[in-house]
């Protein structure tokens, strides 16, 4: 499942993201099992002019047999005009692109057509030309495909985030996302009701971020903090070990673009 992270600040945009892929395995006459691979890159960055524009994903970690990352040289190649686009066109761009490619792995017999699973979800984050504060949108892959604004005003500042929240969101919100059901199906509560009540478990139980001041240091903090919380209490855990690996985390800034604040690297055998 993974966890993303994506802050908007007023100083700039912190993307973060976790490196581990859980995938399903089943050899005949065995029952499935999970298996980890740490080292996947889910924090997606372009080259030039599109460096002011990145994107975290969660969710399904492959379309067919391919990560997201591993697509990305073939979506630049399709950009390769010069033009720096706006974070909004440059989503719809990306959405199309991999819902053409989850169309391709059914026609192949990869996926479903009927597809179970959560999907592939998408947070894009950046600065449009000229803009003073950065911009977000989220999709989902192949379920909701046209891209929707996140904290869309000007000066509408906050987070979105996905993925596996049971811990990042008990400490933000003051409740576990599941507690949804669980006051649905207990105080057979209907949909006002239970939002109203989870209004409320947020105002007076979460924690008051003001985000609309968090200088951009201190939104590297938070995003890296509600990973490592995951990643460290789920070790600890019975369940779904999800989060995992290095933590990637990047700002972009309205007069520099992209920076990697911490980066994975490919390595050889450490031998000292």
């Amino acid at each position: 499942m993974s966890l993303g992270v994506v802050i908007k600040g007023p100083e700039g945009v912190v993307l973060a993201a976790d490196s581990r892929v859980t995938l399903v395995a089943q050899r005949e006459g065995n029952p499935p099992m999970a298996v980890n691979f740490d080292n996947a890159t889910k924090l997606l960055s372009f080259e030039q002019p599109n460096n002011f524009v990145a994107a975290v994903t969660y969710g399904d970690a492959v379309i067919g047999l391919r990560t997201a990352h591993s697509f990305i040289p073939e979506f630049e190649l399709a950009l390769k005009d010069g033009v720096r686009l706006k974070v909004g066109e440059f989503a719809k761009k990306l959405s199309a692109f991999f819902l053409e490619r989850w169309n391709e792995a059914i026609k192949n017999g990869q996926i479903p057509e009927v597809y179970p699973g959560p999907g592939m979800v998408f947070v894009v984050g950046g600065y449009d030309p000229d803009a003073a504060y950065g911009s977000v949108f989220l999709f989902r892959i192949p379920q909701e495909p046209e891209p929707s604004p996140r904290n869309p005003g000007e000066n509408d500042f906050g987070i979105t985030w996905g993925g596996q929240l049971e811990v990042g969101s008990r400490l933000i919100q003051g409740y576990d996302p599941a507690l949804i059901d669980v006051l649905r199906q207990t105080l057979n509560l209907d949909e006002q009701k239970t939002n109203e009540l989870l209004q409320q478990f947020r105002i007076r139980l979460g924690f008051q971020i003001p985000y609309q001041v968090l200088p951009l240091q201190d939104c590297v903090d938070l995003a890296t903090f509600l990973i490592r919380s995951t990643i460290t209490l789920q070790r600890l855990a019975v369940g779904l070990r999800g989060v995992g690996g290095p933590i990637e985390v990047a700002i972009i800034t309205r007069t520099r673009g992209l920076d990697y604040i911490q980066r994975k690297e490919i390595r050889g055998e450490d031998r000292t």
